[in-house]
C-alpha cells in the first residue's frame, strides 16, 4: 500500500475516527500517531487488489461461505496509535455481533472477526513486512497476505535475488508462521482450503494483456 504523510500532530485512534472525514474521496491510515492519505495506487497495484477480491467473492459465493468482503472496515490494532485499512479483507459474519464498534462505525477490534487480510506491496514494503504483521499477529488475525508482485520487499523476506513472492502468514500458537508461494505454485489458504489459484496468476493481474 502506498502512503504519503498527511498531519503531523500524533493523535489515538479515537481522535483519528473522530477526525475521520465524513464520506471523504480519500483514504486515510493511522500509523504510530501520524495520520497518512493513501493516495490512488498505480493500475498494476488496483488491477492485483481487484482480482484477489473477485477469486475470493467467488469462492464466497459458490460454497455459500459465511463470510463478507466489506466496501469500508477500519482495524484497530493492540496499540491505540494505529488504524489500518487492509487491500481486500474478509469478515466473519458470525463474529461481527460481539463487534461493539462494526455497526456504527465499521470499526474491527478483534481478530477473531477477520478471517484474512491482505495488503499489495507498493514501495513503502516495510509497513507491510515488519508494522502491519506484527499488529496483525497481535490482534490475533488468523492468516494475512503480502502480495509482493513487483519483488520490492526486502532480502530478508522474499530471498535473493528478489522475484515477485506471494507470503501467506498463518497464526499458530499464537505466533505466525509463514509459507511462501511463487510461479505456478498453488497458493495454501486456511480461510478458502479449496482455492485453486497460483501466485503467478495473481502476480499477472497487474499485467494485463494490452
Amino acid at each position: 500500500m502506498i502512503q504519503t504523510q498527511t498531519i503531523a500532530k500524533t493523535v489515538t485512534f479515537d481522535e483519528f475516527v473522530t477526525w475521520y472525514p465524513e464520506n471523504s474521496t480519500h483514504r486515510y491510515e493511522l500509523r504510530n500517531g501520524v495520520i497518512l492519505e493513501m493516495p490512488l495506487g498505480t493500475g498494476d497495484h488496483s488491477n492485483v487488489t481487484g482480482f484477489i477480491g473477485l477469486k475470493l467473492g467467488v469462492q464466497i459465493d459458490s460454497r455459500e461461505l459465511p463470510y463478507s468482503i466489506p466496501g469500508d472496515c477500519l482495524l484497530k490494532p493492540v496499540r491505540n496509535e494505529s488504524g489500518y485499512q487492509p487491500d481486500v479483507i474478509i469478515l466473519d459474519q458470525s463474529a461481527l455481533i460481539n463487534e461493539p464498534r462494526w455497526k456504527k462505525e465499521s470499526i474491527i477490534t478483534m481478530g477473531s472477526s477477520v478471517r484474512l487480510a491482505v495488503e499489495v506491496v507498493s514501495t513503502n514494503w516495510r509497513d507491510d513486512y515488519f508494522l502491519k504483521a506484527s499488529d496483525y499477529e497481535e490482534m490475533g488475525i488468523p492468516e494475512y497476505w503480502i502480495v509482493d508482485y513487483l519483488g520490492l520487499g526486502g532480502r530478508q523476506f522474499i530471498g535473493n535475488p528478489k522475484q515477485p513472492t506471494l507470503s501467506v502468514y498463518q497464526l499458530v500458537d499464537g505466533e505466525y508462521q509463514v509459507k511462501q508461494f511463487r510461479g505456478d505454485s498453488r497458493v495454501e489458504s486456511l480461510a478458502f482450503p479449496e482455492l485453486n489459484l497460483t501466485a503467478e496468476q495473481i502476480f499477472q493481474a497487474g499485467f494485463p494483456v494490452r
